[in-house]
Order: structure tokens, then sequence, then C-alpha cells
């Protein structure tokens, strides 16, 4: 029986970059550049009863940096529209859209995802903008022929 890894946590205060609320990742001097290194950070992001960190799993530990996040830690980076409309996350992680799940909040598009919400960014939303429609002072989207009010939060 394989024993449980080792875990070494890094808090928040002492690691020294983090999420804006657009998803980009910066450290204390600027934001990040290297896309690989975003695309690396985007793929570690995880979550446990303490929160959102970076999990990186070692030969004999699994460390976990808790980062600062300035709105979610969860965006929606690409749409795959076919059969079905699908959410490419930052993470990787690929979720189908729920329209009824999908609300305003400061001007921002997110869909609640269980506890969490995820905020489409600014790529994701051209991707679907032909699939909005306004009314007056309300918003909805259309999927398959059928449309959805979108409520503000």
């Amino acid at each position: 029986m394989a024993r449980p890894l080792r875990e070494i946590i890094i808090s928040k205060g002492d690691v020294s970059f983090w999420l804006d609320r657009n998803g980009f990742w910066h450290n204390e001097n600027e934001r990040f550049e290297n896309q690989r290194i975003i695309n690396h950070f985007h793929s570690c992001i995880k979550k446990d009863d303490r929160g959102f960190h970076l999990a990186q799993r070692h030969s004999d530990y699994l460390e976990k940096a808790f980062f600062p996040y300035e709105d979610t830690a969860l965006f929606v980076f690409d749409v795959i529209k076919g059969e079905e409309i699908i959410l490419v996350l930052n993470t990787q992680k690929r979720v189908r859209l729920r329209p009824r799940s999908l609300f305003i909040k400061r001007d921002s598009l997110y869909m609640q995802l269980g506890e969490d919400a995820i905020k489409f960014s600014e790529g994701s939303l051209v991707k679907i903008a032909g699939m909005l429609e306004f009314q007056e002072n309300e918003s909805f989207i259309r999927v398959k022929g059928r449309k959805y009010r979108i409520f503000d939060r």
C-alpha cells in the first residue's frame, strides 16, 4: 500500500505571483510573458478544502502553493462549438456550457460550476458573441434554438 505523499504548503503571503481579474499571471514587478510558463501555471491549478493552489508533485512530496487572485481562479479560455458547446478552462479542463448557470457580475460573464464561478475571458466572449442577445436591460444566450436569460448578480 502506497504511503500518502508528504505535503509542503506555501501560503499566499509567501508566494511572489498572483492571478489578476482577467486571468493573467503576475509576479512582483510585471505580467508573465512566457507562454510555456503561463500554461504550466494554469495547468497546475487545483482546489482543496483550503482553496485554490498550484500543485506540483515531486518524487517524495506534493507542493501546494496557495496564490492570491483578484476575482476567480477559473477562466474560460476557449469555446468549442459542436453538437454541444464545450468550454475549455485555463486549467485545460473541459466542461459543457450550462446556459442556466450563466450570470453577469460587474459587466463580466460567468458560469457557476458547483461552488466555483468561472469567468469568461475576452477571447472566449468573442467566440460566443453571436449567441448573445440583449433586449432593453436584459441579457440572453441562444443555444440549440432555445433562449436563456442571463441574470445579474
